[in-house]
């Protein structure tokens, strides 16, 4: 697709999907059915964003949100279980600081906002979830789990539920960690 309208208009519908009820209320508890379903919708758009095709998306708050979330959130239902469900974090982290540094945030419902500074929780960078407990407690917003992944990566420096995916050794604390009732898996 070229052109201003026709970005836009990718734009709107991602959004529109996104916040769709059947979406929304499957946002923290999804099923394979539904990452499929985001696999066969989304994953030619998600190449396109992660090769930097739909930089030009990050213009306007809308655009930019509706890049962080194929950035961000896309990957981690399309790809559910492997390396590439984080494979373009760092690019949405990057995009969601400039869209702060911009004030794009500002004027943002909570429930945009919310996916907006989810990149800095989903970091395993301690200054990135630090600046995400911030931004969450200064919009007025639920900040524990915001807090839960801060303290998750100030402990261990990263988070262990991720290291069997990316091949990376477990420590004897994260394994007591991982098989306690308190574990965080994602």
């Amino acid at each position: 697709m070229t052109g201003r309208q026709d970005a836009r208009d990718e734009q709107r519908a991602l959004l529109a999907y996104w916040y769709s009820e059947p979406v929304a209320r499957r946002w923290f508890a999804s099923t394979p059915a539904l990452d499929e379903e985001m696999r066969a919708r989304f994953e030619a758009l998600w190449r396109r964003a992660a090769d930097g095709e739909l930089d030009g998306w990050a213009e306007t708050p809308e655009g930019t949100l509706a890049l962080v979330i194929v950035l961000d959130q896309l990957p981690l239902n399309m790809f559910r279980g492997s390396p590439a469900a984080f494979s373009s974090e760092r690019s949405a982290v990057a995009l969601a600081r400039r869209a702060v540094a911009r004030g794009f945030d500002k004027g943002l419902a909570q429930d945009r906002l919310l996916f907006l500074y989810m990149p800095f929780m989903h970091s395993e960078n301690p200054a990135d979830q630090d600046l995400s407990v911030a931004l969450f407690r200064d919009a007025g917003m639920d900040s524990h789990w915001a807090e839960h992944h801060r303290d998750i990566v100030r402990r261990f420096g990263r988070f262990p539920h991720r290291n069997a995916i990316l091949g990376r050794r477990s420590t004897a604390e994260e394994l007591a960690y991982l098989a306690s009732d308190a574990a965080f898996t994602g």
